[in-house]
């Protein structure tokens, strides 16, 4: 029997204050007819009406991004001095800007490499973005290695970091130990020196301390970014890394 949408949706209604607590004690309070008729309506109109899932998903959707960014901006306050401020990891771009940048990285990762010069393009467009770089090897052995020496190359000559940064996330192949101290000593860095700070116990507590931050902020992979007091998990376009952007330098100051 054809049933108008508005009969259907009245009828909803009249039953839906039956739904709650029947849903509580699984439908103990409605007889078996009343049950039956109530899935069918609710099927009918489901079935008539496809976009009312599309819509309740779209706010379910809605409202999970509210409460994850909610829940993120929390973390990023817990963790500001970590995160912006620890005094052992790389600093570029403008280190007075207004809004920061946070990047975890390994040199081994391809996503990182193809957000290598996104991450460019960001502090060309935004004078005011500073940079921070933290070292965060999860890729196996190499990839610690790598971590490490970028570490010790970051305290002993800050200023050819950035040269070693971009020769390293631009190196194609298999990075290997052997690959990655050759890569320092042609940007101009003394080996034996670097060798020695990078086993140190000091550069290991370091790299420690970066894996206890990213547990902390859930962070699983890389690349990861904080910009300002949003977590951005894994690779995203320039495209929304600058909406990201454009988004921080719109939050009221605190």
């Amino acid at each position: 029997m054809f049933r108008s949408p508005m009969v259907r949706i009245a009828t909803l209604a009249a039953l839906l204050p039956l739904a709650a607590p029947a849903q509580e004690a699984g439908f103990a309070g409605m007889s078996d007819d009343a049950r039956a008729a109530f899935r069918a309506e609710v099927r009918a109109y489901l079935m008539d009406n496809p976009e009312v899932i599309l819509e309740a998903i779209q706010v379910l959707e809605a409202r999970r991004a509210e409460a994850t960014a909610a829940a993120d901006d929390q973390l990023v306050e817990q963790h500001a001095e970590a995160l912006f401020n620890d005094g052992y990891s790389y600093v570029g771009g403008n280190p007075e800007g207004s809004i920061t940048l946070v990047e975890f990285t390994d040199y081994r990762c391809p996503y990182c490499k193809r957000a290598h010069p996104i991450v460019a393009e960001l502090m060309e467009r935004t004078p005011e973005l500073r940079h921070v770089i933290k070292e965060f090897p999860i890729l196996g052995a190499d990839s610690v290695v790598a971590g490490r020496m970028a570490m010790a190359a970051n305290e002993i000559d800050p200023e050819r970091y950035a040269d070693l940064n971009d020769a390293l996330m631009g190196f194609k192949g298999n990075l290997s130990e052997a690959a990655a101290y050759r890569i320092a000593n042609e940007v101009g860095y003394d080996i034996a020196a670097l060798k020695t700070r990078a086993a140190s116990p000091e550069i290991e507590a370091r790299i420690q301390k970066n894996y206890e931050l990213a547990r902390a902020l859930n962070l699983e992979g890389t690349p990861s970014f904080v910009i300002g007091g949003t977590i951005v998990r894994g690779f995203k376009p320039l495209e929304e890394m600058l909406a990201l952007v454009e988004q921080e330098q719109q939050r009221p100051a605190n």
